[in-house]
């Protein structure tokens, strides 16, 4: 019994003084360094907490080299935002309109990874929050501690 007390008693003190009161968030958007947010919206282009960036969706209406390439462009400029390559890259969520013509030019997205993918899920739906975007792709990174 004495010994469930103290690891009662240890267990809450580790607890109150191990556990940060609030999320450090860091903050990226798109010509806004004031706000470093979409306010209309409600989003930023990437947020950072610890050594992890979540990306949000990069977006183009034309399934074609040139728009698949502007979309990893723009993914490219928010990977940079806080250092970050391709090479950080660990999730990539592709959501679009039209799932077999995307994949007749992976051959662009591929060349963005240089034979490093990370995890992958790709999904065809019905629209996207952008009425004419056919195409939106998401990125996890991890950045070096």
């Amino acid at each position: 019994m004495k010994y469930i007390f103290i690891l009662s008693l240890l267990l809450n003190i580790s607890s109150a003084f191990g556990q940060e009161k609030q999320i450090k968030k860091d903050k990226w958007h798109w010509n806004s360094n004031k706000l470093k947010q979409d306010t209309i919206a409600g989003y930023c282009q990437v947020l950072k907490i610890d050594n992890v960036l979540y990306i949000s969706g990069a977006v183009t209406d034309n399934i074609t080299p040139e728009g698949i390439s502007s979309v990893y462009n723009n993914l490219k400029a928010s990977l940079a935002s806080f250092g970050a390559t391709f090479e950080n890259v660990v999730k990539e969520n592709l959501y679009t309109t039209d799932i077999e013509e995307v994949k007749k030019f992976n051959y662009v997205r591929k060349k963005f990874y240089n034979n490093d993918f990370p995890a992958a899920t790709w999904v065809q739906i019905q629209r996207l929050y952008m009425p004419k975007a056919k195409l939106e792709i998401e990125l996890t990174a991890h950045l070096p501690k």
